[in-house]
């Protein structure tokens, strides 16, 4: 079938649930790329992530995540090499229209992996400084929280010699549902690094 084109060329259809309020109350397993899955946040060795030093600051900010948002909170997670693995938790205590999203969902029990931004292969973020911050807190979707996740990390990498850095511009979620996967996704990225060598988001498998 042959894509639809914008403006001349060719681009990827949104993958997001059409009614879904992604600032919802949910548990979301997410993964962020560095661009061009170049390894920027550390190695592995011997099943054991060795973070750099843009590694630590990645790992140091994605923790503090709930600091910024409220009633956002992190679960499992794990830094690679060239990606983020981690499960956010929106969770507030009055959640607008819930019921709602709870019949659409219960008419379309499908697993669903999102994809947000631009091209996820080539493209990678284009820093500025009003982006390149952590929101203020206020309610906020899980695309807010992970663009400004995103971009914390990369305005520290800039104000400190790491130009080179960035991020593609999109990213992956998984909405976890009530049906036993939390565990199965935990245990997914418990054993992420022994699994390293087998991994898609390894250089040495990029292209097999």
């Amino acid at each position: 079938m042959t894509q639809p084109k914008f403006k001349g060329k060719y681009r990827i259809e949104s993958t997001r649930l059409p009614n879904r309020n992604y600032a919802a109350n949910g548990w979301y397993f997410v993964t962020i790329c560095t661009c061009d899955r170049i390894c920027f946040l550390g190695d592995v060795n011997a099943g054991q992530v060795q973070l750099s030093t843009i590694g630590e600051i990645t790992q140091q900010f994605w923790t503090d995540i709930p600091n910024h948002f409220d009633d956002t909170y992190i679960d499992a997670y794990v830094i690679m090499p060239n990606h983020v693995h981690g499960i956010i938790v929106i969770d507030r205590a009055t959640n607008i229209a819930i019921d709602h999203l709870r019949d659409v969902e219960t008419r379309h029990p499908i697993d669903v992996e999102t994809r947000h931004g631009a091209s996820l292969q080539r493209g990678c973020t284009e820093p500025t400084d009003e982006y390149n911050k952590f929101a203020p807190l206020k309610r906020g979707s899980l695309s807010v929280i992970i663009n400004a996740y995103k971009s914390s990390v990369t305005r520290w990498c800039h104000k400190n010699g790491h130009d080179h850095f960035g991020w593609q511009t999109r990213f992956y979620d998984h909405i976890i549902r009530a049906d036993g996967s939390l565990d199965q996704i935990r245990e997914y990225i418990f054993h992420n690094p022994a699994k390293w060598e087998l991994d898609k988001n390894n250089p040495a498998n990029l292209w097999m």
